[in-house]
């Protein structure tokens, strides 16, 4: 049996939990992460919209791509949504966050989101949500070899718009 076209199965819930993180007021406090895979804290929100299986027991070569591009699928099709309702995405390299340049400089750690995102993931696609003063960012982001590959979401202030 062929796979089932995962982008197609999973963007209606997708977007609408995008839409929700949008409208949502952001916490006053930290939180960590929830059971339906959000949490956030003052100015953003971050969400896993869906994850991979892990690899503690299969590294493969095949294994990998396929888990990944499955998530890789889901991320082009909410782009392709996105970018209908604001615009071509701005791409964002996430390395700089990780203050590697300067790792002695005090403060040099990056804002939440972008200081969760750089330890997980390269770069994402950032629309600008004029309507809301916020910022919406996709990116396939994985924190170890093992773990798996997460579809992630962060929200954030227009005004901490990320470069």
């Amino acid at each position: 049996m062929p796979p089932q076209n995962p982008s197609a199965d999973h963007a209606d819930d997708q977007l609408s939990i995008l839409d929700g993180l949008i409208l949502r007021p952001f916490p006053d406090e930290e939180g960590r992460p929830e059971a339906n895979g959000q949490w956030g804290g003052p100015g953003f929100h971050l969400a896993v919209l869906r994850e991979s299986q892990d690899f503690w027991e299969d590294r493969s070569t095949e294994i990998v791509d396929a888990a990944e591009g499955e998530l890789a699928a889901d991320l082009a099709a909410l782009a392709v949504v996105l970018t209908g309702r604001w615009g071509a995405p701005e791409a964002i390299d996430l390395r700089p966050y990780l203050g590697l340049d300067d790792p002695g400089y005090p403060g040099n750690e990056a804002p939440e989101p972008l200081s969760y995102l750089c330890n997980v993931a390269v770069d994402m696609q950032v629309w600008r949500v004029p309507s809301a003063g916020r910022w919406l960012g996709l990116t396939i982001g994985q924190g170890d070899r093992e773990l798996p590959f997460e579809l992630l979401a962060a929200v954030g202030e227009s005004s901490a718009f990320p470069r």
